[in-house]
C-alpha cells in the first residue's frame, strides 16, 4: 500500500496549495475592494474539499488492508 500512501501525501499537498490559493484570492478582492465572496475562491474551495473527500477515501481502502470496505 505504499503506492497509496504516497497518492495520499501527494492529495494532501494539492489540498493545503488550493487552500493556500482560496486564502489568496480572498486577499485579493478585499484589497481591491470586492463585496462577498469571489467565484475563484468559491471553486478553489470546492476543488479542495473534492481532495479532501479523495484523501478520506484512500484512507478508507488503506484501514481495511488495501480492500475497499463493502457498503
Amino acid at each position: 500500500m505504499a503506492d497509496l500512501e504516497d497518492l495520499k501525501a501527494r492529495l494532501e499537498a494539492i489540498g493545503e496549495d488550493l487552500a493556500d490559493a482560496a486564502m489568496e484570492a480572498l486577499r485579493e478582492a478585499l484589497e481591491s475592494g470586492e463585496r462577498g465572496r469571489p467565484d475563484a475562491e468559491r471553486r478553489l474551495t470546492q476543488a479542495r474539499r473534492a481532495v479532501e473527500r479523495a484523501v478520506h477515501a484512500l484512507d478508507a481502502i488503506s484501514s481495511v488492508g488495501g480492500r475497499p470496505q463493502e457498503r
